[in-house]
């Protein structure tokens, strides 16, 4: 067995072999020789024999690979055999020592072997089996003559002790230099040499009757032995090709990886099995770079080791494209065939593929890391983008504390545009690139720093400190100083200069505050307030502004609140009507019913008209608003019509409803929808609308008037020109606001007002309508004043649409007779 020593254990070992090995020579030729009739030849002719029989039966041997390793096959049991005869026993080791000494000599000179400890390793090994083989056939044969039975059966026994020991030794050392299972070892290699054992020892016994009976018959072995040597190489070699696609088809099936390295050293490896190779190498080129990978067989740590076989190299493409080169050094001098270069051949083919499949996978892989880094990067600075600061942000928020006072700084280039004209767009983009770095190395552990537009940055701060007031919970309005304290910092050290295409400048910026409570709002939310902030900042041409949410009409609350609103007209219990009678303050009969709007919200409650008509107002949701509020308010009146109670129903117009051209319209659906006259509607609309738009409103309001619907002026005494509007525009009602029926009592002036709307609505012949009445002392003032009608708390309540019927019904029945009403002034 060959095999590189370099381990320290197979070292030891093979001390131990040739130590033992020389002491048999020395003791052997120490022992007598005696004269036998098993010997038919002369002493030192015998041992001659010996000789050159132990170095035939090497020479003609066979080589069969173990992994990176070689296992001898050689003709030495018959050698003992004859040499038992032949020789002396005592020379019998040295004469195989000598004999295997010379011909391995002879083989590292023809072949190429130049591993000394190697050459020495094999013939102490087998001097030893030699050794043991004389041993226990002189011990079993004795005395025996060359034809008795007894002699072939120890030969036998001591061909099988040679076996024996040259097997174990065999084993032992491949255990101890490949570090494999002795059992996968030893089965391998008893299956390649006992089947040739047990031939040497039927071949040797032969030679041994032919020398005893017709040595001429000695003349038979040569051919005999060419068609036996030529059967067991084409058996050692079939085994070999199965066992190595057998190992070829695993190791191709584990070449399929996601990555190169991977695919190359489960290359390597595969290799290294297939072939039994000491070493193999794999040079790679794909995506214009060489990269080379290595890999040495077991216990071939010494690269100069690995390399001492013949190498094969193979070319590797796929589809013509040059994919690299597999180089590969096998396990033995001279033994590659044409069997070893195919499959070579063909395990390059597939680790080509392999290799071409894994760099397409990981071009596949870096386009999508370069898209998924695009989808949350700027690709100019490497910050976050204004999507990612968004996805990224609200987990940040979600994390804190509700109660967590947190802060959002946009940062806003100043006059950006101009640093473009100048500089051009490649200058534009290094002075974004420089702003980016210095707010990268001035954000802190934490922070979110993002670039959210073409020359803003976002800056999120998860943690503000107010410094008089640390270690206590702060107000928003606490932390708001420690905030702008920062953005002045930032705006410090941005003004620091920078050069820019050769060219020195200064970078000013503009910078929107916002604080919060991190359980409030999201982040996009508050980079749209710090939006608004900037906004603010440059309009009053500050450097640091801050957001102002009086001034912010389109919070998410409200965008909310209309999405929730369409949901809203989908359900028939969440818009509804409250209504309140209007009556007569003598008698208290019902003159007419104000409809007021609730929203029941599922989730925030009831909501009064001022928490969600400003934003109906400002959205394309106002039409289907008002058609809903018709459809309510002219169902509920055809209810009481239905039980005999003939009173209008009062519906407040919106601003932007009177300056609609389409509005009379919408109205003459409705009351079509509900058959219901139109002298039983009642619009009422502020003096602040009735004086904008004029034009708009006048028409408006005049084909309004064609159709018989009834006009109020609400809220009157509180407009500019309160006068002038009941005089401009025929109305049917005045409505006297509820402010100066509060006051009328013990205020003058507000006592002049109210008669002053009572006397004019008498001399337009209108209705007159004070609003607000609570107590009985308003009630009796209203009279003494001539006011005809009211509504109020001290009547009635508003009320839900299913209630209003019964209450009017109670109100009809209650009110005496109807009685000449006297004015003040007739009574005085």
């Amino acid at each position: 067995m060959t095999a590189p020593v370099r381990a320290a254990p197979v070292r030891l070992l093979t001390a131990a072999v040739v130590l033992a090995a020389l002491t048999t020579v020395v003791l052997g030729a120490l022992q007598p020789i005696e004269h036998s009739a098993v010997r038919p030849l002369a002493t030192l002719d015998g041992i001659s024999v010996a000789v050159v029989l132990a170095a035939i039966a090497q020479l003609a041997g066979l080589r069969f690979r173990l992994g990176p390793d070689a296992v001898s096959v050689s003709w030495a049991e018959a050698a003992v055999v004859v040499g038992f005869v032949v020789a002396p026993p005592g020379w019998l080791p040295g004469a195989t020592l000598v004999g295997a000494g010379v011909a391995w000599l002879l083989l590292a000179w023809f072949t190429g072997i130049r591993n000394v400890a190697e050459i020495v390793h094999l013939v102490a090994s087998m001097t030893l089996g030699a050794a043991g083989a004389a041993l226990v056939t002189t011990l079993l044969a004795g005395d025996a003559p060359i034809q008795s039975a007894r002699l072939p059966l120890a030969l036998v026994a001591g061909a099988a002790v040679y076996l024996l020991i040259t097997f174990g030794l065999v084993v032992l050392t491949l255990v101890l230099h490949r570090d494999a299972e002795p059992a996968q070892i030893a089965a391998r290699v008893l299956y390649a040499k006992l089947p040739m054992s047990v031939g040497n020892v039927l071949v040797g016994l032969c030679a041994v009757f032919a020398l005893s009976r017709q040595p001429l018959w000695l003349l038979a072995f040569g051919p005999a032995l060419w068609l036996l040597h030529r059967t067991y190489r084409f058996h050692l070699r079939a085994a070999e090709e199965r066992r190595m696609w057998e190992a070829f088809a695993t190791a191709t099936a584990r070449l399929p990886g996601t990555s190169e390295a991977e695919v190359a050293h489960a290359g390597l490896r595969g290799a290294l099995d297939v072939f039994g190779a000491r070493r193999a190498e794999l040079e790679v080129r794909l995506e214009g770079g060489h990269r080379r990978y290595a890999q040495d067989g077991p216990g071939l740590e010494d690269t100069l080791a690995a390399r001492s076989g013949p190498a094969i190299t193979r070319s590797m493409a796929v589809a013509g494209r040059p994919v690299g080169e597999l180089t590969v050094w096998l396990g033995e001098p001279n033994l590659p065939v044409p069997q070893d270069e195919a499959a070579i051949t063909a395990y390059g083919e597939a680790l080509a593929g392999a290799l071409h499949d894994a760099a397409a996978h990981q071009r596949i892989e870096e386009l999508d890391t370069r898209a998924a880094w695009y989808r949350i990067r700027d690709p100019l600075t490497g910050l976050l983008n204004r999507g990612a600061f968004g996805t990224e942000g609200d987990p940040l928020l979600d994390s804190l504390e509700r109660d967590r006072q947190v802060a959002v700084l946009l940062l806003d280039v100043v006059d950006f545009r101009e640093v473009n004209s100048t500089l051009g767009h490649r200058g534009g983009d290094e002075v974004l690139r420089l702003v980016g770095r210095r707010l990268t190395d001035l954000s802190r552990v934490g922070e979110l720093l993002a670039r959210t537009g073409d020359d803003e940055f976002a800056l999120l701060l998860p943690t503000i400190t107010a410094v008089a007031d640390a270690g206590r919970p702060q107000s928003s309005a606490g932390q708001l100083p420690a905030a702008l304290r920062r953005a002045r910092e930032l705006v410090e050290q941005l003004r620091l200069p920078m050069e820019v295409a050769g060219v020195r400048l200064a970078v000013e910026v503009t910078v929107g505050v916002v604080v919060a409570r991190a359980g409030q709002v999201e982040a996009g939310e508050l980079l749209r307030r710090a939006s608004l902030a900037v906004g603010k900042a440059k309009e009053l041409g500050l450097t640091v502004g801050t957001y102002d949410s009086g001034q912010d009409a389109s919070s998410t609350d409200q965008l909310a609140l209309l999405a929730e609103l369409q949901d809203a007209f989908a359900a028939d219990d969440q818009i509804v009507l409250h209504l309140q009678p209007a009556v007569d303050l003598v008698t208290a009969a019902p003159t007419g019913v104000e409809a007021l709007v609730r929203w029941r919200h599922p989730r925030r409650g009831q909501l009064s008209p001022g928490d969600f008509l400003p934003a109906v107002e400002r959205s394309e949701l106002l039409i289907p608003f008002t058609r809903r509020v018709l459809d309510l308010a002219l169902s509920s009146a055809a209810d009481w019509a239905a039980s005999g109670i003939d009173v209008p129903v009062s519906v407040n117009v919106s601003a932007r409803s009177l300056t609609d051209p389409t509005f009379p319209v919408q109205v003459a659906e409705a009351l079509r929808r509900h058959r219901t006259p139109a002298s039983r509607l009642v619009l009422e609309i502020t003096e602040s609308v009735a004086v904008s738009e004029q034009e708009i409103v006048d028409e408006v309001l005049a084909r309004l008037r064609a159709l018989d619907v009834q006009i109020s002026l609400d809220d009157f005494g509180t407009g500019f020109s309160s006068l002038s509007s009941v005089t401009r525009m025929p109305f049917d009602e005045i409505k006297i606001d509820r402010s100066f029926v509060d006051e009328m009592i013990d205020s003058a002036a507000a006592g002049a007002v109210v008669r002053g709307a009572v006397e004019l609505g008498a001399r337009l012949g209108v209705r007159v309508v004070a609003e607000g009445i609570e107590t009985v002392e308003q009630r009796a003032a209203l009279i003494a004043l001539g006011c005809p009608t009211a509504q109020g708390y001290h009547f009635c309540k508003p009320m839900p649409a299913d209630k209003i019927v019964q209450a009017l019904s109670q109100l009809a029945e209650a009110a005496p007779a109807p009685v000449t009403r006297l004015r003040a002034d007739d009574a005085s």
